[in-house]
């Protein structure tokens, strides 16, 4: 069977609350073998990391989101960072910028977001970054706080092929969640076509993007297979190569032995 890496999902969401386990036993049957569980603000951390140590196939990234930067204070860099401490922790994130839907003033999404890459450099770790809308300001941040000596992936690409060619440059990750097989999806299927698969991931970002053929219902990591389908439809390969290599990216990026 093939073993699948969801790089991204938030499994600690009230979604998942009436069956948590049973959908994370589904997950394993459905051959997904490695889950990220990324946290955006303190609480959604603290979550994530208790579900890494209750579930084997399950790693956590701790940070604060762009719609929670506002909420953050002096003392939540240094949470994060005690947070990190557990040995399943392997990111900060997610983190960035989001202008869509600005639930928190702009300067201080960008003062939040450079404060975490700097604890992400400190602590050597990779960075997961969330982008909405916001995409030169976050190349500028990546130039400012050279991100090429951090490391990390933008989830959930939403970018364009130039973008993608500039975070390739600088040494990060490019990871496909469901949107991708969404009819409209053109930039992110060229994407898919640029991006060589060694710097390639794939996510299901539960419960969120929900991809096609469950498109409008909850989704959930066992559904990441169909992220993999099309990528390997698109690049002309094997599904199992794809599920094979971005498992193999996911590890080797944030350091799962």
């Amino acid at each position: 069977m093939m073993k699948l890496f969801d790089t991204h999902a938030h499994l600690d969401d009230g979604r998942f609350d009436e069956d948590r386990d049973s959908m994370i036993s589904q997950c394993i049957e459905d051959g997904v073998s490695l889950i990220l569980n990324a946290g955006s603000n303190i609480e959604t951390s603290l979550k994530s990391v208790s579900l890494a140590k209750e579930y084997e196939l399950i790693y956590a990234s701790v940070g604060v989101h762009p719609h929670d930067a506002a909420t953050m204070d002096d003392t939540s860099i240094d949470i994060i960072g005690e947070l990190t401490s557990n040995p399943k922790v392997k990111a900060i994130g997610e983190i960035g910028l989001d202008y869509y839907y600005d639930f928190s003033p702009r300067d201080i999404q960008k003062k939040r977001f450079i404060e975490q890459i700097d604890l992400a450099r400190q602590l050597k770790l990779p960075v997961i970054v969330h982008d909405r809308d916001s995409h030169g300001d976050v190349m500028d941040i990546f130039k400012k706080t050279r991100i090429n000596e951090v490391g990390g992936v933008l989830h959930s690409f939403s970018g364009s092929v130039e973008m993608a060619r500039e975070c390739l440059k600088m040494g990060l990750y490019i990871s496909i969640s469901g949107p991708v097989t969404f009819k409209n999806a053109v930039k992110t299927v060229e994407v898919v076509k640029e991006v060589p698969l060694d710097m390639l991931l794939i996510e299901t970002d539960s419960p969120y993007l929900t991809p096609v053929p469950y498109r409008g219902k909850r989704n959930y990591p066992g559904y990441v297979r169909y992220v993999a389908e099309k990528i390997a439809e698109l690049k002309g390969i094997t599904v199992e190569e794809v599920a094979q290599k971005t498992l193999e990216n996911g590890k080797r990026l944030f350091g799962i032995l």
